[in-house]
Parts: C-alpha cells; sequence; structure tokens
C-alpha cells in the first residue's frame, strides 16, 4: 500500500490496465485484417461501427419484403367482387313491403322460382340499431338476423309459382325453429342468407322454410321458418 499522500498506483492495478489495453489493442489488429485493406487504417471504434452495418441493414430486408406483399386497393376489390346481381334493390321494393328502415336485403344474387333464394345484407356502422345495440359494442340484433333472413323468403314466397303478386297478400310470420346463433354479426360484415322452400299447403297458405346465413363463409345462422300467407282485403 502506498504512503499516505502519494500519488503511485498499486503495482495490481497498473497490470491490469496495461493488459486491457493490449486486449484492446489485440481486438483492433484482428477487425483491421478481416476489413478490406482500404479500411485496416481506421479507428477500432470506426471498425465496430462498420462490423455491426449488417446486423442493422436486416430490419430493411424485411421492411422490403413487406412491401412487396402490399395488395393495394384495386386487387382487394377484386377479390371481394360480388356476383352478378339477380334483384337490385329497386326489384327488391317491388316484391317486398318493407322500407327504410326496416328493409334488410341488399340484393339477391341467385334465385330458383319457387325453391331458394341467395341475398346479401351489407352491415354498416350507420345501421340506426346499432345506436342502441350496443353503444360499447355494435352488434346486430339477432331477431333482425331472422327478420333478414324473413324478408329473403319473402322474396321466393311472395313470387309466382308459389303466390300469384295479381292476388295481393303478404306472408307473415308464423313460427321460427331450432334457431341458433353461431357468431355475431358486426359493422364490416357482410350477410350471405340462403332461404329454401319445403313446403308450401296453398289451401292454408303455410310456407315453411329452412335457412342459413354466413359470414366469411362460417355460418352465424341457421333455423326452420314457418309463414303464413293473408291475403290483401
Amino acid at each position: 500500500r502506498p504512503p499516505r499522500g502519494s500519488t503511485a498506483m498499486p503495482a495490481t492495478i497498473v497490470s491490469l490496465r496495461v493488459a486491457a489495453l493490449a486486449a484492446l489493442a489485440a481486438l483492433a489488429e484482428g477487425w483491421s485484417a478481416a476489413l478490406p485493406s482500404s479500411a485496416a487504417a481506421v479507428s477500432p471504434r470506426s471498425a465496430f461501427r462498420s462490423a455491426m452495418a449488417p446486423a442493422r441493414a436486416a430490419p430493411r430486408l424485411d421492411e422490403a419484403a413487406e412491401a412487396e406483399e402490399w395488395v393495394g386497393a384495386a386487387s382487394y376489390s377484386a377479390r371481394i367482387a360480388d356476383s352478378e346481381t339477380v334483384f337490385d334493390i329497386e326489384a327488391i321494393k317491388g316484391i317486398l313491403p318493407h322500407r327504410y328502415p326496416f328493409l334488410l336485403v341488399d340484393k339477391v344474387v341467385e334465385f330458383e322460382a319457387g325453391v331458394k333464394a341467395v341475398a346479401i345484407k351489407k352491415v354498416t356502422t350507420n345501421e340506426e340499431f346499432f345506436n342502441g345495440h350496443f353503444p360499447e359494442r355494435a352488434i346486430m340484433p339477432g331477431v333482425l338476423q331472422v327478420e333478414a333472413m324473413a324478408q329473403v323468403g319473402g322474396i321466393v314466397a311472395l313470387q309466382p309459382p308459389v303466390t300469384d303478386p295479381e292476388e295481393g297478400g303478404d306472408f307473415f310470420f308464423a313460427g321460427v325453429d331450432g334457431i341458433k346463433w353461431r357468431k355475431p354479426v358486426v359493422p364490416g360484415d357482410t350477410l350471405v342468407m340462403e332461404m329454401e322452400l319445403v313446403s308450401f299447403k296453398k289451401r292454408f297458405g303455410i310456407v315453411k322454410m329452412k335457412g342459413k346465413a354466413y359470414v366469411d363463409g362460417k355460418v352465424a345462422l341457421e333455423g326452420d321458418f314457418t309463414f303464413a300467407l293473408v291475403k290483401a282485403k
């Protein structure tokens, strides 16, 4: 231990510092050997930065890969293009008595007279019922999903050969059975509904149908429906 007041450093500390400096020098020489001859004279700090450059550039390659996966509006528009329309909204208004805000079918894309129909309802955040169902979590009410499917059924039942439009009348709900909701329907969803005629008892004006509704190819709702014909007075 040096005398009090002395500025001399212990031999152990001096030895450690010398060893550390030697190690740094060896490391610098190693970097210089690994670098091109034009870069051999750079400082250890510059050599360190050069050695780390490829690792720092890697995220840029990832970003380039992500940029290549960009699809764009035109491609997405082509992907979600709807099928050919059989009945547009104006034609639907000529078949169904419903009007805003209770007309829940936007268009029909498949139709087999007296047998079945496939129709679409595009669910948007501007629907009136979302104001109260629910303000904090918008979900299309299940009863309105059933009503939308019933309207698709009406497009089948209110046309020949089931009924004659010239005779007038409407089909009212007489019952629903086995209704099951499989997933919630929310703003942005496209509800694709299919209704198929099971039986029609003309004498009593009773129509039975079965139906399913899908969102993104998955069943959202299914069940059996019964309607009763009420003729115009």
